[in-house]
């Protein structure tokens, strides 16, 4: 079938009152965003659905990049037909019919729209004249009117015939970036990639923090966190990576904090640093990964002694979420297999054997006040890199032999 172009519904906008104006501006810059691969493609909002017309564009594939912009609730391929060629309409109504009905006694239904109520013919009038002309030459099917196999919608707009027979769902959720700025706490692992795209769904705009420690993390640990940033680009168009150098408040903490504290206090310096990151860069709060009871760190008592470093708001939207939960997403936005390759990040090295789940936080205080922490976290901030990244961006296999990447695969 050789679509004209790709129609696709708002979600929750329909809900955004005075606010819709900004939340269809915003959704159709993401969507230019999502879609900029595809120079040929014109984008034009409306107030009720945002019509993406293909120039000749391949519409699978734009709407497998459509199906990841948060916002939309179902799109559908279309073909246009000139209001004059009611014929056409006609043709192809068959079309589809024959594409979504190959067998036999399966059941269509032709559904009319009219919005231009100057039309000559009315919905009834245009349903009984597609479907007699689809009946005669598809005598093997069935009209069926509550559950047909094949439902072809036709609206009649003033510019034109929409003929479109699927609709699939969208992302749902909000546009990126109509709920604020955030900043993101991105490990190597499952969890945290999970709360990006989770984070993203609810429209808020994120930036990835990263904390590496070389050499105790390796150059691919930390192009594994970019290439997850990758993965969840693809539901935002773009990410700004942050890498915040580690190595030297990792190994001040392991030389003067005793054993069971370590965790606490290297997190606290995790929040900390985030926070400023967060204040520099003008975001509202602070995302991060953890689920309740999950590991030593995850406690409520562990929560509660490193939040204390602010109070910037710390979302978690995995909180409550089981294991088997967080994995079922990671594999549904293709973050799993690059989470659990076995890269370490600077949240399992000089992990102690046994942290301490209900840490006491005046002793996680008076810890850390024996460490020089404005001097640690101000060389820590200066040495902060930037970097935007896009969802067709790879990381991994950049310098690596065939051997390693095999290694991967």
């Amino acid at each position: 079938m050789q679509y004209t172009e790709v129609m696709a519904r708002y979600g929750e906008l329909s809900t955004k009152g005075k606010n819709r104006r900004d939340f269809i501006g915003r959704l159709n810059g993401n969507v230019t965003k999502a879609l900029r691969q595809f120079p040929a493609l014109s984008i034009k909002p409306k107030r009720d659905r945002l019509h993406l017309v293909l120039n000749g564009e391949n519409a699978d594939a734009v709407m497998n990049a459509l199906g990841k912009v948060f916002g939309i609730q179902t799109y559908s391929p279309v073909v246009r037909v000139a209001i004059e060629d009611f014929e056409q309409v006609k043709q192809v109504a068959l079309e589809m019919v024959n594409e979504g009905a190959s067998e036999a006694g399966m059941s269509f239904k032709i559904n009319t729209r009219r919005s231009d109520h100057n039309y000559a013919l009315d919905t009834n009038d245009i349903n009984l004249a597609v479907g007699d002309f689809v009946s005669e030459a598809r005598p093997d099917l069935k009209v069926e009117m509550k559950r047909p196999d094949v439902k072809v919608r036709i609206e009649v707009r003033r510019d034109a015939f929409y003929v479109s027979y699927l609709t699939i769902p969208g992302a749902l959720g909000l546009p990126v970036g109509t709920s604020g700025k955030a900043m993101l706490m991105l490990s190597g692992g499952i969890d945290s990639p999970v709360a990006a795209y989770l984070a993203l769904k609810r429209g808020v705009a994120i930036e990835m923090v990263h904390f590496f420690s070389p050499p105790y993390t390796t150059t691919n640990a930390l192009n594994k966190a970019k290439e997850l940033t990758a993965k969840v680009a693809a539901y935002a168009g773009s990410i700004n990576f942050i890498e915040v150098p580690f190595t030297e408040i990792q190994e001040t903490v392991k030389e003067n904090v005793p054993e069971g504290y370590l965790m606490t206090v290297q997190r606290r310096f995790m929040l900390r640093l985030t926070d400023k990151i967060r204040a520099q860069r003008e975001g509202l709060a602070i995302f991060n990964g953890e689920s309740v009871g999950q590991v030593a760190s995850q406690t409520l008592e562990s929560m509660a002694a490193i939040n204390d470093v602010t109070a910037t708001p710390i979302l978690r939207p995995v909180a409550t979420l089981d294991k088997t939960e967080i994995i079922d997403i990671a594999r549904e936005i293709d973050t799993f297999d690059l989470s659990v390759q076995p890269f370490e990040d600077c949240c399992t090295i000089f992990a102690p054997p046994q942290p301490k789940t209900h840490p006491n936080l005046e002793r996680a205080r008076y810890y850390e006040s024996q460490l020089a922490v404005t001097e640690l976290e101000d060389r820590a901030l200066a040495g902060i890199k930037v970097s935007k990244i896009y969802p067709e961006d790879k990381f991994l296999t950049r310098g690596m032999t065939s051997d390693q990447i095999a290694d991967l695969l």
